[in-house]
């Protein structure tokens, strides 16, 4: 009988060490899981775009980055060229604001979900106000950005700062 009770308690042991051992060695020392570190760098990202500082912006990045504006073909690769797409976006939308919607980070990859709106002065010249939906799609290395590709809908801007017409709507 004592063989049975030393064989059900190794059998126990062994089953909760095979189960606490993956999150163990997974989990990062400050506690914080991936996931939750993973989530945190959306709110820097949208926090650094709203400092208006290219450098910055810089810190969210790994100096490698690959970062595109797919609405204005804007393709910037490292930090010295992201750092003048930056500058070039904080002089033509002074007041530009970024407001975090939603993000889905996991496991290095993602989606930021965000509202993006300013006064256009410098993109088509109008000083009138805009807010476009839109959403990056990014890939995280070592707790940085080393991937952004951003999508939106740039005729809603241009709709709205009257550089395109407005659709008519339907007299139904």
């Amino acid at each position: 009988m004592n063989i049975n009770v030393n064989v059900k308690r190794s059998l126990i042991g062994a089953m909760l060490l095979a189960m606490l051992a993956p999150s163990a060695i997974a989990a990062p020392r400050d506690g914080k899981s991936s996931t939750d570190l993973d989530a945190a760098i959306a709110e820097k990202w949208i926090a650094a775009w709203n400092s208006h500082s290219p450098e910055k912006m810089l810190l969210v990045f790994t100096a490698d980055v690959f970062y595109e504006d797919v609405a204005f073909g804007e393709v910037s690769h490292g930090s010295a060229e992201l750092r003048k797409f930056a500058a070039s976006e904080f002089e033509a939308v002074p007041d530009l604001e970024l407001k975090l919607l939603r993000a889905n980070v996991q496991g290095g990859h993602g989606t930021i979900e965000w509202v993006f709106s300013g006064t256009d002065k410098g993109v088509f010249n109008t000083g009138k106000k805009f807010s476009v939906r839109g959403v990056s799609v990014i890939d995280v290395r070592d707790g940085k950005i080393s991937r952004s590709v951003d999508f939106y809908d740039s005729a809603t801007i241009m709709r709205q700062v009257g550089v395109l017409p407005t659709p008519p709507t339907d007299a139904k």
